[in-house]
């Protein structure tokens, strides 16, 4: 029903403060806070809508699905990494790398949400270019041949993205659980894993640093991989 208030003056839609046209910066920025408050997994569609004052269908036009919203959320956050190492010439390249590597993952241990997302998402903006061509140089800087340096990427990365994503669970008590079957296990069906269980039970950091080793020591002298033409 209309007002006929005569004392009521009416408000122009023209003195409402005007929203801010939409952008896929805007949207990113948005899906970011809301990570940051609320975690991954309210970075929806319908809820960044709410955030930007806008209908759902409006964010499709500069982001195609949510897969694609959280892969420019974790490559706005790779912002965040320190690439530092790739830029010093002093120092043993390998410590570098694995400083760099580390740095990365801390990252994701900061958003637990996030670091399983990582896993399935694949980044493609300006600061995911960054990382990998920092990684690219110190390999380059450790004589790494260029087609185990390329291949080998993927390798660190997937293992830093894996062992955050490990520890991003819910529930802690997954974990405790296969510690005490490993620790509880019948010498006589499983020998060698009794024997040897202290020690694959040992924790980080130094289990961290180990595999980042092992692994550039294996891409550095892997053989050759077989490079087709895509």
């Amino acid at each position: 029903m209309t007002s006929t208030d005569p004392n009521r003056t009416p408000r122009s839609r023209r003195e409402r403060p005007a929203k801010p046209a939409l952008s896929r910066d805007g949207i990113v920025a948005a899906a970011v806070h809301v990570l940051r408050t609320e975690g991954l997994g309210k970075v929806t569609m319908r809820r960044l809508a709410h955030e930007l004052d806008t209908g759902p269908a409006s964010l499709y036009v500069y982001v195609r699905n949510t897969d694609e919203l959280h892969a420019a959320v974790l490559d706005e956050l790779l912002a965040e990494v320190d690439l530092g190492p790739a830029r010093e010439t002093s120092g043993d390249w390998q410590e570098r790398l694995t400083r760099l590597l580390t740095s990365y993952l801390d990252m994701l241990f900061r958003y637990p949400s996030l670091a399983r997302s990582a896993l399935t998402v694949h980044p493609a903006g300006d600061h995911y270019l960054d990382l990998v061509e920092a990684v690219l140089v110190l390999l380059r800087e450790g004589g790494v041949p260029d087609t185990r340096a390329a291949w080998g990427v993927d390798l660190l990365l997937q293992y830093a993205t894996a062992t955050a994503a490990e520890h991003a669970g819910d529930d802690a008590g997954t974990m405790d659980a296969a510690l005490a079957a490993i620790t509880s296990a019948s010498p006589a069906r499983h020998p060698e894993l009794v024997r040897l269980a202290d020690v694959l039970t040992a924790g980080a950091p130094g289990r961290l640093n180990w595999g980042f080793a092992a692994l550039i020591a294996g891409i550095t002298a892997a053989p050759e991989p077989p490079v087709t033409s895509p």
